[in-house]
C-alpha cells in the first residue's frame, strides 16, 4: 500500500499540520513533515476529519438493484465522506437471516469504497409479528449490533420489549421508526394548516413522539439500549432531552434534511419533497437543530433512500417517500449546523463519525486523527461553493431534494484504511 502526506491540513478546522499516512494507518502528525517518497496531497486550507460514519443507509441491494446498489451505494458514499454505512434491512429478500446480512457485508467488502456494517431487522419479514434471527445475525461474520425495521414501526409494544432484551445480551441496539401506523394511515405530508390547504391527509407529530415516549420507557424498564431514528419534531425532542435527564441509555439521530428543509416545500406538490417522516415546522427544525447543539441528538444520519425516476416522477400521492443525503449531508450539515455557529468542526467530528461508530459498534471507525490510529480521513474544503445537481451523483438514482440549489463545502478527498476512495473530488480505482 502507498504512502501518502496530507500537506497542511487544518486537523479538525484547528490546527494546521501535516498528515502521514502508511500502510492505512496515521503514522506521524506534525507541523511540517519529511514524508521520503509519499505521494503528497495538497490539503492547504482543507479540513481534515475522521472518516464519516452514518448509521443509516438504504443501499437497497439484494432485491432492488434499479435503485441502488451496494458499489454505487458505496460509492455515492465516498463522496460524501463517508468510510462506514450501516445498510438497512428493508431490502428483498429482508436482512433478517445470518445469510443475507453475511452477503451485503460481503459486497461491501468486495467493491472496497467504504466499510458496509449491515443492519439487522427486528421482525421475520418487517411484519411486526415475529422476532428475526437476532442472535444468529449478531454471530455471524457481519456481527451485527444493530436492528430495525426502517421504515416499518416496531408497533407492537411487547414484541419491542421482547427485542430489547434479548440483544441485551450481546450489547445490540434496537433502532426505533418512531411512527405509530394507526396514526398515520394514509398519511402525506405533516399534519397542520397547510396540509389543510393543500388537500392531503396530515401526519401528526404526536404519531412520532407517543412511539418515542413509549420505547424510552420501555428501555429504561428492560435496561436495554434504544435508538430513535429520523428524529423530526419538537417534541420528540423534548422527550429525549427528559429521557436522556435520567440517565437511561437512549440515543437518537436526526437527518441532514430535517435540519434545513421545511413543509413550505410541500407547496409545490413536488414528490422529491415526500420523505419519511414527512418535512416539518420552521419550528420543529429550529428544534431538531437545539437538539443536536445541545447533545439531546446525538448524531446525524442521512437516511439514503434511492428510488428510480418512476417511483418519484409521478402524482404526490402514488410516488415513493425517500430523498438521497449521502453526498450532500456534509454540505447541509454545514449550512444549517457550522455556518450559524451552531457547531464546530470538532463538533461535526463528533456527530457525524466518533459517536454514530459508538451507537453502531464499529470500533476500527470514528477514530482521532491521531498516530497509531486507522488512517479513515476525509479532506473537506469549507470554502467551496456550488449548484448542485440531480445527475451530480455516484448514485443510481436522482431523488436528491437539493437539484439547483447552491451548496457550500466540497469533499476533495477521501481514505479508508489508507487508500484513496476520492481524490481531487472524483473517484479513484478501488482494486477488488
Amino acid at each position: 500500500m502507498s504512502a501518502h502526506v496530507l500537506r497542511d491540513a487544518l486537523v479538525l478546522g484547528e490546527r494546521r499540520a501535516d498528515i502521514l499516512i502508511e500502510d492505512g494507518t496515521i503514522t506521524a502528525l506534525a507541523d511540517s513533515l519529511d514524508a521520503g517518497d509519499a505521494r503528497e496531497v495538497d490539503a492547504t486550507g482543507l479540513i481534515a476529519l475522521p472518516g464519516l460514519v452514518d448509521l443509516h443507509t438504504h443501499l437497497r441491494e439484494p432485491g432492488r438493484e434499479d435503485a441502488e446498489t451496494v458499489l454505487t451505494g458505496t460509492q455515492a458514499a465516498a463522496r460524501g465522506g463517508f468510510t462506514c454505512v450501516h445498510a438497512m434491512a428493508n431490502t428483498d429478500p429482508v436482512a433478517d437471516t445470518a445469510g443475507v446480512v453475511e452477503q451485503v457485508w460481503r459486497l461491501g467488502r468486495e467493491h472496497g469504497y467504504c466499510d458496509v456494517q449491515p443492519v439487522g431487522a427486528v421482525t421475520v419479514g418487517l411484519d411486526g409479528t415475529q422476532l428475526a434471527e437476532l442472535g444468529a445475525m449478531a454471530e455471524s461474520v457481519a456481527k451485527v449490533r444493530m436492528f430495525s425495521d426502517d421504515g416499518k414501526c416496531v408497533s407492537d409494544a411487547v414484541l419491542m420489549r421482547r427485542a430489547l432484551e434479548y440483544v441485551k445480551a450481546f450489547g445490540g441496539v434496537i433502532a426505533q421508526h418512531a411512527q405509530e401506523p394507526r396514526l398515520t394511515r394514509g398519511a402525506q405530508m405533516n399534519e397542520g394548516e397547510l396540509s389543510g390547504i393543500l388537500g392531503l391527509t396530515g401526519w401528526p407529530a404526536v404519531a412520532e413522539e407517543a412511539i418515542v415516549a413509549r420505547d424510552v420507557l420501555l428501555s429504561a424498564h428492560v435496561g436495554s439500549r434504544l435508538h430513535v431514528c429520523h428524529v423530526s419534531t419538537r417534541g420528540s425532542v423534548e422527550i429525549l432531552r427528559w429521557a436522556k435527564s435520567k440517565g437511561w441509555d437512549v440515543t437518537a439521530e436526526v437527518t441532514p434534511h430535517h435540519l434545513l428543509l421545511t413543509d413550505e416545500l410541500v407547496r409545490s406538490y413536488d414528490p422529491i419533497f415526500k420523505v419519511n417522516p414527512p418535512l416539518r415546522s420552521s419550528d420543529d427544525v429550529a428544534a431538531v437543530r437545539e437538539g443536536l447543539a445541545d447533545g439531546t441528538i446525538d448524531c446525524v444520519a442521512t437516511d439514503h433512500a434511492p428510488h428510480p425516476m418512476e417511483d418519484k416522477e409521478c402524482e404526490w400521492s402514488a410516488a415513493a417517500f425517500g430523498m438521497l443525503g449521502l453526498e450532500t449531508a456534509l454540505s447541509v450539515v454545514q449550512l444549517a449546523m457550522v455556518d450559524s455557529a451552531m457547531l464546530s468542526w470538532s463538533d461535526v467530528a463528533r456527530v457525524m463519525s466518533t459517536v454514530p461508530a459508538a451507537i453502531g459498534r464499529v470500533e476500527a471507525h470514528g477514530r482521532p486523527l491521531a498516530v497509531g490510529e486507522p488512517a479513515n480521513v476525509v479532506l473537506y474544503d469549507s470554502g467551496a461553493s456550488r449548484q448542485w445537481r440531480s445527475d451530480d451523483t455516484a448514485s443510481l438514482s436522482r431523488n436528491t431534494p437539493y437539484a439547483g440549489r447552491e451548496l457550500p463545502g466540497r469533499v476533495v478527498a477521501t481514505f479508508l484504511r489508507g487508500r484513496p476512495t476520492v481524490l481531487d473530488g472524483e473517484l479513484a480505482e478501488v482494486p477488488v
